[in-house]
Order: C-alpha cells, then structure tokens, then sequence
C-alpha cells in the first residue's frame, strides 16, 4: 500500500485558520493596493486646486498675447470683420509692411533712448534716495518718505498742464532729455520705496563691519551693499523701463517734432488710405513688435523683479 507524505509548506499542508488567501467579498479592499490616508488626500487636491488655478491664471496673460499675434497675421479687412473662415489665414504682410517705413524705426530708436536712460537714471536716484532714508538717521525722515508716498497717489493726467507749461519754460519740450526727465520723476516715488524696503532688509552688522574697514557711503552702496540690493535696483529698472517704453500721453503732449516721437506715438500716426482710415492689421503687428523688448526683459529678470517685490512687501 503506497504511503503519501506531505511536506512542510506544501500546498497540501492547507491553509491556516482564518485564511488569508483572499479578501473577503464584503471586504471592499483589493490586495496589493493602498488606500492614500486622510492627510496624503488633503494634499493631493491642494496641489490639484493649485495646478489648475495656475493653468487658468496663465490663460488669462497667454491668450491675450496668442490673440494678439493671430490678429497680427491678419489684414486689416479681416481684424476689424466678424470671424468667418479667413481667420486662420495669416501672413508676415503685416510685419513687413511696419518694418518696411522709415518711422516706426525711428520711434523704436527714440524709445530704446528714452527708455534705458529712464530706466538707469531712475534706478541711480532710487538707490540713493533709498539708502538715505533706510540708514541715515535725520529729522522728519518719516514725514518727508510720506510725501514721497502720496504722489503716487497723483496720476500725471491731473497736473498735465502745469507740468506742460513748466517744461516749457525750461524749453524741455521737443526734447528727448526733457521726456527723460519726465518720466524719471514719475516713476521714482515707487522705485524709491521698492530701494528703501530693499535697503532696510539688510542687517546692520554688515554696514558696521564696512565702516570698520573704512568703507565710505558711495564705497558700502557700490560694492558692499549692491549684491544684497540688486533685486530691489533690477525691479526699479525694470519698471521704469516698461513704463517708460509703453507711455504714450506724455510722449505726445511734450513731442511735436515728428523725428523725436516715441514707438507708440508712431504707431498711432499709421494710416493708410482716406484720411483717418487706420489699418488695424498694421497697428496689431507694431503692437507686437512693441511688445518684444517687454516680454524678453520680464523673463530675463522675473527672478529679480519678483524679489524686489517681495522685499517691497514685507518691509516697511
């Protein structure tokens, strides 16, 4: 008679009470898969909330400039009609015709002028102001950084002709060093408080090791303190170079010399055709060609504009 011998762990051996090779049907639970615990869910819809809130907040800024180049690609006919199938038609006419006229590169020359000077001479005076009223200890600071603070209240559309009429006087009109000038004193009330904020955040001790080595002011600003305080100065710049590049009121009530208008001064002045009679094809593609130097230079320096900021906050 034959004998038949089970071995230890076989499948013979059977399984052990309460057996655990399946899930029960009422179990509600597959084996091998993990259920995300409360807080590990919490934090998956955040970054689910966060993704698609950035995604619609970059489609609000993105398809404006998509718009804007389709619109460019159009003929004027086309952009001011009601879409129908010549939508999607586009060509580089456009393009070719702005670039094609003498004084659009004209305005584009004139408006890399006005808007780098802006830009420098803002950020010179804004450091300088910045620093005065972040470390110098004199009396009524706080009074007189408050005034700074109100006009920006004050929008130079209200004191246009007072302004208009003082410029004249010290025939800074039909000038490119009085729009200049312009522009610089509109844009440095914010820039000195953006360069005031950056100043404040950096600790004293580094200024008092700097006075022991025997660094004077210009010395600690220039090569002490200008690494901590470059994204304060790259935001300034960068603002007063965007305001200044796409400022269109102030360019044409103090211009009237055609050869010194701005880009967008120029651009307005594009007609073709029976007087007043502009074609908006034309005008889309110069606004695009407008707005290149802008889009390159935020991206350049988003990382220092958005730390300028920042610092801008917080301090202050």
């Amino acid at each position: 008679m034959a004998v038949t011998t089970s071995l230890p762990g076989t499948a013979e051996q059977g399984a052990p009470a309460g057996g655990t090779r399946g899930a029960s049907p009422g179990s509600g639970s597959s084996p091998g898969v993990t259920r995300p615990s409360g807080p590990e869910r919490d934090t998956r819809v955040r970054r689910t909330l966060y993704a698609v809130g950035g995604v619609l907040a970059a489609l609000v800024f993105v398809v404006p400039l998509l718009l804007a180049l389709v619109r460019a690609g159009q003929p004027g006919d086309v952009v001011v009609a009601a879409p129908d199938g010549r939508f999607l038609d586009l060509s580089w006419v456009n393009f070719r015709l702005i670039l094609d006229q003498p004084e659009i590169w004209r305005g584009i020359v004139n408006s890399v002028v006005v808007s780098v000077s802006t830009a420098v001479l803002t950020a010179v005076l804004a450091t300088l102001a910045g620093y005065g009223f972040a470390k110098f200890g004199f009396r009524g600071r706080g009074v007189l950084f408050g005034l700074v603070l109100v006009t920006l209240m004050v929008p130079f559309q209200a004191i246009l002709t007072p302004l208009y009429l003082q410029m004249n006087a010290m025939r800074l009109t039909d000038s490119l060093l009085g729009l200049v000038l312009f522009y610089t004193t509109v844009n440095l009330p914010f820039c000195v408080f953006v360069m005031r904020n950056a100043f404040e955040s950096v600790p004293g001790e580094i200024e008092d090791s700097a006075h022991v080595d025997g660094a004077g002011t210009l010395r600690m600003i220039v090569s002490v303190l200008r690494p901590l305080v470059l994204p304060g100065a790259a935001t300034a710049a960068l603002y007063a170079f965007l305001a200044s590049w796409t400022e269109f009121l102030g360019a044409l009530t103090f211009l009237t010399d055609s050869s010194l208008y701005t880009l967008p001064v120029s651009l307005v002045n594009l007609q073709q055709g029976a007087y007043g009679q502009v074609d908006f094809g034309l005008l889309a593609a110069g606004s695009v060609v407008a707005m290149i130097p802008c889009v390159v230079l935020y991206v350049a320096l988003q990382r220092y504009y958005v730390a300028g900021l920042a610092s801008g906050a917080v301090k202050g």
